[in-house]
């Protein structure tokens, strides 16, 4: 009996050893609350001890006092992703719509998701998100996406964002990113509207943070205003657009450098390549915003750029291959 309890023991030790604390929440101003009470439903019931995955009444959520606020307290083995929604009642189809900022993937899955990062002593806390909405009552959803296809070897320590408004400004071991497999790296963060300033580690380390090119550096770091929820266009690990060739198929080749006339631009800019078509381009700001683009277009021809305003510009271009190439011009 005392080996049996011991070895017992010694598993629920092990088990705390690779959880977390995580406790999710939701606002449900506006709501009309089920009489069968407000429910999580997720893929990690079963790991927490409350049910098959993905049922929808064996996870309930309790009132946090006389608010509208209701929430939940789970342990969750730590440096995994977990999806989930919030329902009103006890039923699927009394799931939230999830807005597509916060959902899986962005454009791909429509639940929500949260990447448990670390096994620190402390609990991890989901925000009271308003039911159906991106962020909690008076903050904004953020959401930071970075292409490490072309930054070398991840270490085992992941990738981290570090920014003005942690507790400890640009902390490069606070906000762990995940990957969804495909080599972009995100993490979503909830912030009242202002500027903020960020940047990027390879790492969790100070001597793994990327250099981020003067074109989009304001002291070394890369800035954002937020003023309504954001996902972040992605940007390559230490630059200013996305990475050139990634996703290409393997017998591509990356077209030679393009020439742009004029340079400075004010209305119109002539785009060549050297030697290859150019059947198509976009044109970024800084962030890696499209502004402009074309689907058809001819090596030479001459594109209408009146509309934008004075600043930095990416153009991205494409022969008729896929292969890629980009180029830096100016607006004044």
């Amino acid at each position: 009996m005392k080996k049996t309890t011991l070895l017992l023991a010694i598993i629920i030790f092990a088990g705390n050893l690779s959880a977390k604390k995580v406790r999710f929440s939701v606002d449900m101003t506006g709501q009309t609350i089920s009489p069968n009470g407000v429910h999580i439903t997720g893929d990690f019931q079963a790991v927490a001890g409350l049910g098959p995955d993905w049922n929808p009444g064996s996870a309930p959520m309790s009132q946090v006092g006389n608010t509208s606020i209701y929430s939940i307290i789970v342990n969750l083995p730590a440096f995994k992703k977990y999806e989930y929604r919030i329902l009103n009642g006890d039923q699927t189809y009394e799931s939230e719509f999830v807005p597509e900022e916060s959902r899986v993937q962005f454009e791909g899955g429509d639940n929500r998701w949260l990447y448990v990062d670390s096994l620190a002593n402390d609990t991890t806390f989901v925000g009271a998100i308003l039911f159906g909405g991106n962020a909690p009552a008076g903050k904004t959803l953020i959401r930071y996406k970075v292409d490490m296809n072309m930054a070398g070897t991840i270490p085992a320590t992941g990738v981290h964002v570090g920014t003005s408004y942690q507790p400890t400004i640009y902390s490069p071991q606070a906000t762990r990113l995940y990957s969804f497999g495909n080599g972009i790296y995100e993490i979503i963060n909830y912030v009242t509207n202002n500027s903020y300033s960020f940047i990027y580690y390879n790492g969790n380390t100070t001597g793994s943070t990327e250099t981020v090119p003067g074109p989009c550096a304001t002291n070394g770091k890369r800035t954002v205003t937020v003023s309504k929820d954001t996902v972040l266009a992605q940007v390559c690990f230490s630059s200013c657009v996305a990475c050139v060739g990634v996703g290409i198929t393997e017998n591509t080749k990356t077209i030679n450098t393009l020439k742009l006339f004029p340079n400075p631009a004010s209305s119109y800019l002539v785009v060549n390549a050297l030697n290859e078509q150019v059947s198509s381009y976009a044109i970024n700001d800084l962030y890696g915003k499209e502004i402009i683009s074309n689907r058809d277009f001819k090596n030479g021809e001459t594109i209408d750029i009146s509309v934008l305003v004075k600043g930095i510009y990416f153009i991205v271009a494409k022969d008729h291959s896929g292969s890629m190439s980009t180029g830096k011009f100016a607006v004044e």
